[in-house]
């Protein structure tokens, strides 16, 4: 049977909060419910993609689980008690949900079925486009998309809304920055916070999938603010996990912080411990540098609003590694038909070494794996044609492993190289200088004012040039002379 703990919001309506994971006699409910195939989209995909056009589209599923209904005969798992009137001394009454409920283990993946499945249904009958961006564009019940035109922004709206009314679902809490898009939408069907945003004197700020983006402005900001935890262990891992950041905008700034957690885990520091001295002024300066991420601005969209047809398009994706961490950035780079050029960071990684010491070549080579991982996710998430990959590495034995075929390594570099190999191609891989390596950031960590004067965010100057140098350093044979 399903705990159920009723209780009052401060708004009229009351809610039922379900528990199914609440334990009785060393069993829940979540136990004994298969949670079925994971059918949700990534959140770094569907955020990815929210980037790729000038015009954005957010919108919500009003209350998706509720609209899914339970077999008749499995209605049964969803029993509950209830006390009328919060009597606990009366005789509790029997009920069973009808419709899927927060906090099940099965929710999720029915929700998801019932969704997808209704999108396929519309083949025929709707666009191509409404139901890829049903399909594709959902994070459980919050859609994100962006477009390339104001009139296809209205269409796809238009047509997603009948889509799902089809299967009794509403689209609400539309949001975009485009206001054309907005008035197309009937007022009701809108979100209804930038009226009081206004008359606060602030930017319409909304949370994309919990990422902060200025309507306004068209920009994703970070808005941090500092809870005081104690200066514990337990109150550092509270503060360095309360910035969210699941593009790694600010990775190098977290790899900071991440180091601290791994040096009191190393000292086996406990978690209601003071911090010890030699490490308490790192802390306090990480702290006090955190309110400087508002300063950060990212833009939405990869491309400016101006920037026309695209007529070529590469991911170029940098690694590098220290004694102190190691981590890999991605950036999309854009040509257009009139020769303008656009480069903005995708997706970055930050990771602090392993305590157990390692030598630089192997973190390198670590490093290297996680850059070509990012390229993996990145080239099945971003749905673009014909993008060229760049690999940018500034470790030469790493290139000599990459291009050496002649001669056998150890176990970890092997499986390593076959990794790389697996994804990527040798002539794939190129030398860069380490002072034009932006991944250096996410290696050795940066300040939140350095990441803004960095090339973490826009890419080195050499990805702004017209013609990219076909080498910057060295590679192919040169490169394999170092590992014989």
């Amino acid at each position: 049977m399903v705990h159920t703990t009723p209780w009052c919001l401060p708004s009229p309506q009351a809610r039922v909060v379900f528990d199914c994971s609440a334990r009785y006699q060393e069993t829940s409910l979540n136990d004994h419910l298969l949670t079925g195939s994971d059918l949700t989209n990534t959140l770094v995909g569907v955020l990815c993609r929210f980037r790729k056009g000038p015009i954005a589209i957010m919108c919500d599923i009003e209350k998706m689980f509720h609209q899914f209904h339970v077999a008749r005969e499995h209605q049964d798992y969803l029993r509950f008690l209830w006390w009328d009137g919060g009597d606990l001394d009366s005789e509790p009454s029997v009920y069973r949900m009808k419709v899927h409920l927060f906090g099940a283990a099965s929710s999720p993946g029915c929700s998801n079925f019932g969704l997808k499945y209704l999108a396929s249904q519309g083949q025929g009958k709707f666009s191509k486009e409404a139901i890829k961006f049903i399909q594709r564009s959902f994070y459980v019940d919050d859609g994100l998309t962006s477009v390339r035109s104001t009139a296809e922004a209205i269409r796809l709206v238009k047509e997603s809304r009948a889509l799902c009314k089809t299967g009794n679902l509403r689209l609400h809490k539309f949001v975009s920055n485009d206001e054309g898009v907005i008035a197309a939408i009937p007022p009701q069907e809108c979100a209804q916070t930038k009226d009081l945003n206004m008359a606060l004197g602030e930017l319409h700020i909304e949370r994309a999938l919990g990422v902060q983006w200025c309507v306004e402005a068209d920009e994703f900001q970070f808005r941090v603010v500092v809870k005081e935890n104690p200066l514990t262990r337990r109150g550092v891992l509270s503060t360095v996990a309360s910035v969210y950041d699941p593009l790694g905008f600010v990775a190098p700034f977290l790899l900071v912080g991440k180091q601290i957690l791994q040096t009191l885990c190393r000292d086996k520091v406990s978690w209601d411990e003071p911090l010890p001295k030699h490490i308490q002024p790192q802390w306090e300066s990480w702290l006090k540098d955190l309110p400087h991420l508002a300063a950060l601005r990212i833009p939405r969209s990869y491309l400016p609003s101006n920037f026309g047809e695209v007529s070529l398009y590469e991911l170029h994706n940098f690694s590098d590694a220290s004694f102190k961490g190691y981590g890999a950035c991605s950036y999309l780079r854009a040509v257009s038909e009139t020769g303008q050029i656009s480069c903005s960071l995708v997706l970055g990684k930050a990771r602090v070494a392993p305590t157990k010491l390692t030598t630089i070549p192997r973190l390198e080579l670590s490093s290297a794996v996680t850059s070509v991982r990012i390229g993996d996710i990145i080239r099945g998430e971003l749905e673009i044609e014909n993008v060229q990959e760049y690999y940018w590495t500034d470790s030469k034995v790493v290139l000599g492993y990459v291009n050496n075929d002649a001669k056998r390594f150890q176990t970890f570099v092997a499986n390593h190289i076959q990794r790389i190999r697996s994804s990527t191609k040798p002539e794939q891989w190129r030398y860069v200088n380490s002072e034009d390596n932006p991944a250096d950031g996410a290696s050795r960590g940066l300040t939140a004012v350095q990441i803004k004067e960095s090339n973490w965010l826009k890419g080195p100057n050499f990805l702004w040039q017209q013609n990219l140098p076909h080498e910057v350093g060295m590679v192919g044979e040169e490169a394999r002379r170092n590992t014989l």
